[in-house]
């Protein structure tokens, strides 16, 4: 018990070391990433004003039929893609890249890179 409470203070603290360095507003939201184990969801959030601009995630209808699983790279490139289009629709073209505690690889950075590549500025 003791040992999964440290990991939790662990991930919990490097999750905050990442988010005391961005700050989202309304012309540069933060893009933050929860991944579990069997979908991932992204959103565009301004800190200031406490609001979420835009969101997309693997259980959205579209986003699911071109990937029936969620929890892989294809599924985490297409959330990605949906998201940077949703954020051109709203006229946001940069945002800080909060990847949370999870490492900048895999899954994370497929949806980074996808975002990238749809228009999105980091």
């Amino acid at each position: 018990m003791d040992r999964q409470r440290t990991k939790l203070r662990q991930r919990l603290r490097r999750r905050q070391h990442v988010r005391n360095k961005i700050t989202g507003n309304s012309e540069r939201p933060r893009l933050t990433v929860f991944r579990s184990s069997k979908h991932i969801y992204a959103q565009l959030v301004d800190d200031l004003k406490g609001v979420t601009l835009a969101s997309a995630s693997s259980v959205l209808p579209d986003v699911k039929s071109a990937t029936p699983y969620g929890g892989n790279v294809k599924a985490a490139q297409a959330v990605g893609k949906r998201l940077a289009e949703l954020a051109k629709e709203k006229g946001i073209a940069k945002a800080a890249f909060d990847r949370g505690h999870y490492r900048y690889h895999g899954r994370i950075k497929a949806l980074a890179d996808a975002a990238r590549e749809a228009g999105l500025q980091f």
